[in-house]
């Protein structure tokens, strides 16, 4: 009898999960329940299955409305229905095809109109709902007349009052207005919640055809739904077997080219897969997979194929991958094995530039019927609860920032902030937005709108309505397309080296990439910077500790830097045995002969299945189970249990003693829910490698490409010292020698317009265009006649020196601007036949402070280039120590002087204080000439000697060299002034404003301390 009922997928509508309203149905004893959330399906396939387990019938459909007014309710016969109102919503959403408000052709669904929107002419799937406050207007003959198709109407919107203020602050949200503005019409009414069937029923006890009616579509409607089927697309070709045969004859055709004619194990590897792949019935997503690499490779994209699929022979000899699992010891059962049902995960990245390419052709080849991205649910985050409830009680904006900023013992305890809180502890947990999954598509076999309507987002791809894990639930399996900003800096200092040097440097070529000489040099002392995955300061730091000079060390150590591994102590183990291999003992033989190349310790997921297999007997496919129900993925407990029995039964077997069984168990459990995948990890690292081989070799090319898209993971600062590092001169940007991006000559680099942030984009585009079509700028007039702009960019670019050719002062061409462009004016490009000589203008010689251009530089571009940052310094002292004598001085007190990278700030447990957090910072710095240190600062020297933001500082503290990494802990530090700003000698304050704009990058980090070495546990002793 509840055929209207909403959920909080209702956008700032509905107050109610999918749990709470199936528990209420359970707690009211129904039988029938149907879910109509408004224009959404989000729900529907949640509420199927809590329905069923529950005994209840449901029956799913769309609550349908434009601009807030309800058109009518839709509910599905069968799956045909829901599919038919989903291609409605569709239309609407991707197509702008208005939805009709009376009559939609929906041959399949029951619709029914509110009273305020009956439509002229009521078809046989038509009804009107009316509500019980509704019922005394039947008496007016025109409506008494529509009774036989009239139904019970009682929707459900909210659980108690409290939820029922809470769906007011919803629409206030929604409206973007204050609550006390809302009026009856922007909300539901007050008894929109359940009530007992039987009282529902006697309300519309005078009208027994109304209730007829509603029980006739209740017993019509019946959507039932098959999870268990795939909805992926099933063949590549047109069959199976067809499907078999091609992917079959590419893996052979693949393994004769990679591996050599006699190479019996790759040869058996291939036709064990093909079995596999062929049972489980996966070889159209391997087609489908291998045919958008093919695609992208004739495009001539770069791509990496990374995650478990590069476990798989198959997908290295096909292409997919660019991994050999002989090579590296990988275990095709922890990609696909019997036991699982799911498809495989391909994961294939692409740079950012070409990720859309490969989109559109995926959309443009399978067909926009059949593919979407999957969604994501958003939800109210902390900050965003704060601020939407503080606009919506209508604080100024100080308060919505001291509110959202501020932690809550620094709110002003006001009476509207104790209402917030209370509203912004029912918002937890609740749905704000839908948006794009990152990287997930879904190509389905039938139409994808049998499924759920689309969406389209701001960045024009459709997206359905349910995340992920509704759509692996309902057996669609998403293809993950994913792009990089590595990948792109790969590709351009590729296409750089050729255009400037021309050579040709075949990156794809793995042997050139994994074992060099120079390039292992770089990795042992960190020398990483630009580098894909390789350049925080975190790995370079592992790196040194490692002193790393191989491809498998950097696998492993693409590993252990992960949050998990490195929190379990396993990272700290891992470089003591590396370092000290003659100070262990491998507890166990199957540890010393399966785990001997990270001594012992499990470092990936591969490893858990490689123990479960040698040591205890079970097969790689129940190893792999076992790793995945420890690392909790969809097992439960009993589940667990049965595999742990086997195990130790399986041990007993092999006559293993019961304690040595127990600590490999142990081993097992604690390792297997953070592992990270070894395929992984060697996808990271040849693209690590193929990185540095670059940086090594190309270091100019190399950093410009870094530069130009994007950097990573410092600010663009730091690539640009890096250029200069490998022995770029740096100019700042010409404009008759700079295009939009940096560029280079020889040696000389010159920054792009893309760097002048308050340049406009199409000015920073056209002033290239324009000059590479009709030749170099002779003067400012000429630019000026040429390239339309105003007076304020015009200044930008005079004040950067980008008119320095000319030979001109930059005050005598701030003049000769403003003859030309009057102010405010916005000049277009001037096209004449006779161009008029132009005029000279005598200007006095103006003698100015050597300095002023590097303070333009900072303003303009965030950091000096014709002087280095510490040539601004007041002071000439640069420090007693020097970066490149640290390790001379363990335990010994340095004072350096030192320029801010980035620091890391690493909440901390309190001392005496449980609960509590601390701050510690690690901070990342250059000295004098350049080369980068790192330092630690704890708590009571954070206290004295806090971060004053972006600049250069004095530091005083202890050198700590750890396995070949010296980190300086800081007793003290203060930050050094720079030279009063020039250009402002007059104004005091103005003169210091530079130098408190200094950049630094700050990260933040949630993880606990890493433990001792006493803590970690893990035995340095054979176990008998």
């Amino acid at each position: 009898m509840f055929l209207n009922c909403h959920t909080y997928h209702s956008l700032r509508y509905g107050t109610i999960s999918v749990e709470d309203l199936v528990q209420q149905a359970v707690d009211h004893r129904l039988k029938v329940l149907a879910l109509t959330d408004i224009n959404t399906v989000t729900g529907i396939y949640q509420f199927y299955k809590l329905c069923r387990e529950n005994g209840i019938k449901p029956i799913v459909g769309v609550d349908v409305r434009v601009e807030s007014e309800q058109y009518y309710i839709c509910l599905a016969k069968n799956p045909k229905g829901i599919a038919e109102v989903n291609r409605l919503l569709t239309n609407y959403n991707c197509e702008g095809i208005e939805i009709p408000k009376a009559n939609p052709e929906l041959e399949n669904s029951f619709v029914i109109y509110p009273l305020k929107n009956i439509p002229e002419k009521l078809l046989e799937y038509e009804f009107i709902g009316i509500r019980q406050d509704e019922l005394n207007l039947l008496y007016a003959p025109e409506l008494k007349s529509l009774t036989h198709k009239m139904v019970i109407l009682h929707p459900i919107t909210f659980k108690t009052d409290e939820e029922y203020e809470l769906h007011k602050v919803l629409r206030a949200i929604a409206g973007n207005t204050l609550f006390s503005k809302l009026t009856e019409d922007d909300y539901c009414k007050s008894n929109e919640k359940f009530i007992g069937k039987r009282e529902l029923l006697r309300k519309y006890s005078q009208y027994p055809e109304i209730i007829e009616n509603t029980r006739y579509i209740v017993d019509e409607c019946s959507f039932d739904f098959d999870f268990k089927t795939p909805k992926n697309k099933k063949y590549f070709t047109e069959s199976k077997e067809s499907d078999f045969e091609l992917l079959k004859q590419l893996a052979f055709d693949g393994l004769h080219t990679k591996y050599s004619v006699d190479d019996i194990q790759a040869k058996a590897r291939v036709g064990k897969e093909l079995a596999v792949i062929d049972q489980l019935n996966f070889c159209g997503y391997f087609l489908i997979t291998w045919d958008i690499i093919q695609y992208s490779k004739s495009v001539g994209f770069m791509h990496v194929g990374r995650g478990s699929g590069a476990n798989s022979i198959v997908s290295y000899c096909i292409g997919i991958t660019d991994i050999c699992p002989l090579e590296l010891d990988l275990y095709f059962e922890r990609f696909l094995n019997l036991n699982r049902k799911t498809p495989p995960d391909f994961d294939i990245d692409w740079s950012w530039k070409n990720r859309d390419t490969i989109l559109e052709y995926i959309f443009k080849k399978y067909g926009k019927d059949h593919v979407a991205f999957c969604g994501t649910n958003v939800e109210f985050k902390s900050r965003s609860r704060f601020r939407e409830l503080g606009k919506v009680f209508g604080l100024p904006k100080e308060e919505l920032d001291q509110l959202s900023k501020r932690p809550k013992d620094q709110h002003d305890q006001n009476s509207i902030v104790q209402e917030i809180y209370k509203y912004e502890k029912l918002l937890i947990g609740f749905p704000n937005q839908r948006s794009m999954h990152s990287c997930g598509i879904l190509i389905s076999e039938e139409p994808i709108t049998n499924y759920s309507a689309l969406e389209f987002p701001p960045k024009e791809f459709p997206i359905v309505q349910f995340d992920m894990h509704t759509a692996e639930e309902i057996g669609l399996e998403k293809f993950d397309i994913l792009s990089q900003r590595g990948l792109g800096t790969i590709k351009d200092t590729v296409n750089l080296i050729e255009e400037k040097r021309g050579i040709i440097v075949d990156i794809e070529d793995t042997r050139i990439s994994k074992n060099e000489t120079k390039c292992n040099e770089y990795l042992s002392i960190g020398k990483t910077i630009g580098c894909f995955y390789i350049e925080s300061p975190a790995m370079r730091g592992l790196l040194r500790r490692l002193k790393c000079e191989d491809y498998k060390v950097l696998v492993a150590a693409s590993s252990i830097i992960r949050p998990g591994v490195a929190q379990s102590g396993m990272m700290r183990e891992y470089i003591f045995r590396h370092n000290h291999p003659d100070q262990f003992e491998y507890f166990h033989e199957v540890f010393e002969k399966e785990l001997g190349e990270t001594y012992g310790i499990m470092v990936y997921q591969e490893d858990v299945i490689k123990i479960a297999l040698h040591f205890g007997g079970v097969s790689a496919e129940n190893g792999d189970v076992l790793r995945r129900a420890m690392s909790g993925k969809g097992r439960s407990l009993s589940a667990l249990q049965k595999l742990k029995d086997d195990f130790f039964e399986s041990c007993r077997k092999k006559g293993h003693p019961e304690q040595l069984s127990q600590e490999v168990y142990r081993q097992i459990e604690s390792f297997a829910g953070y592992s990270f995948c070894k395929a992984h990890s060697a996808s990271y690292a040849v693209e690590s490698y193929q990185s540095l081989y670059l940086k090594v070799y190309y270091p100019i090319e190399f950093m410009v490409s870094a530069i130009n898209n994007g950097g990573g993971f410092y600010r663009m600062e730091v690539y640009v010292h890096e250029a200069k590092m490998a022995g770029a001169a740096i100019h700042n940007p010409c404009i008759n020698l700079s295009e939009f991006q940096t560029t280079v000559y020889g040696t000389n680099v010159y920054l792009g317009f893309m760097h002048i942030e308050k340049l406009e984009a199409a000015t920073k585009l056209f002033i290239a265009e324009e000059r590479n079509e009709n030749g170099d700028y002779k003067s400012l007039e000429d630019f000026v006649k040429r390239v339309p702009i105003g007076v304020e960019s015009l200044q930008i670019l005079i004040f950067i020196g980008a008119f320095r050719s000319t030979g001109k002062q930059k005050h005598e061409m701030l003049i000769e601007a403003r003859f030309l462009l009057s102010k405010g004016q916005y000049r277009t490009k001037v096209i004449s036949l006779f161009d008029e000589p132009q005029k000279d203008y005598q200007l006095p010689i103006i003698q100015k402070n050597q300095f002023e251009d590097a303070f333009d530089e900072i303003e303009i571009l965030g950091f000096p280039v014709s002087f280095s940052i510490f040539d601004l310094l007041k002071t000439k002292y640069r420090g007693h120590v020097l970066v490149k004598d640290l390790l001379k001085y363990h335990k010994k007190q340095v004072k350096m002087l030192a320029y801010l990278i980035s620091r890391k700030h690493v909440p901390i447990k309190k001392k005496n204080h449980p609960g509590k957090k601390d701050d510690m910072y690690f901070g990342t710095w250059i000295d004098a000439e350049g080369e980068y240190f790192d330092t630690a600062h704890f708590p009571d020297s954070l206290r004295k000697f806090p971060f004053k933001e972006g600049g250069i500082y004095l530091l005083l503290g202890t050198v700590e060299v750890d396995y070949h990494f010296p980190t300086i802990t800081i007793i003290k530090m203060a930050k050094m002034p720079l030279i009063a700003d020039p250009r402002y000698s007059m104004d005091k304050e103005k003169s210091l404003e530079i130098e408190r704009g200094l950049h630094e990058d700050v990260s933040l980090t949630f993880r606990e301390p890493y433990p001792l070495e006493s803590e970690i546990g893990l035995p340095r002793i054979r176990m008998k």
